[in-house]
């Protein structure tokens, strides 16, 4: 997990940087609140496509800004991409597989956020996760130098979630299917 995630603060403003990117900075638990406030208000269903399609384009640009500031490419996006978000307290999370080409992965996720912050709660607590893969994932294919490497877009769900009783979190990145 070195080195540790990078925060500048600037005197002027206040506005909190990493990797030149302003970033917030508020406790678990007011997320987590807000989080489940909009769950009730909207429903689960149409909340989660919310947070899928916020997430998927926030992924994707997250990604293209990482990729300028660092000069990297390609899968090693991906992975800084899981770094920084277990650097900054959602979970640990880790690629158990990944074939960028055909559009699948395959993402655990250990000590999260939503789990942590919600014990007892059962079920699959964290789906907000779901678009950032699919939007990490199809940032390295867009970007990807051999179209013939390219992959087709995909999608991304939550499978296994250690509120259910497993040990961690499991999200699949496969094919968009129509």
């Amino acid at each position: 997990m070195q080195p540790q995630l990078p925060i500048d603060v600037d005197p002027d403003t206040g506005v909190w940087t990493t990797d030149a990117l302003p970033m917030l900075y508020v406790p678990r638990h007011f997320f987590t609140n807000n989080h489940i406030a909009a769950e009730e208000a909207l429903g689960r269903d149409t909340y989660a496509g919310i947070l899928y399609k916020a997430g998927y384009r926030s992924a994707y640009f997250w990604c293209e800004k990482e990729a300028k500031q660092h000069g990297i490419a390609g899968m090693a996006v991906f992975e800084h991409y899981l770094n920084r978000l277990s650097q900054r307290g959602w979970g640990r999370f880790r690629i158990i597989e990944a074939d960028p080409s055909s559009s699948h992965a395959r993402i655990e996720l250990r000590h999260s956020s939503f789990v942590l912050a919600q014990p007892g709660k059962q079920g699959k607590l964290c789906y907000m996760f779901a678009g950032w893969f699919a939007g990490a994932l199809d940032w390295v294919n867009d970007t990807a130098p051999d179209a013939a490497r390219k992959g087709p877009p995909s999608h991304s769900e939550e499978v296994q979630c250690a509120a259910e009783g497993h040990d961690h979190c499991v999200f699949e990145v496969s094919p968009l299917t129509a």
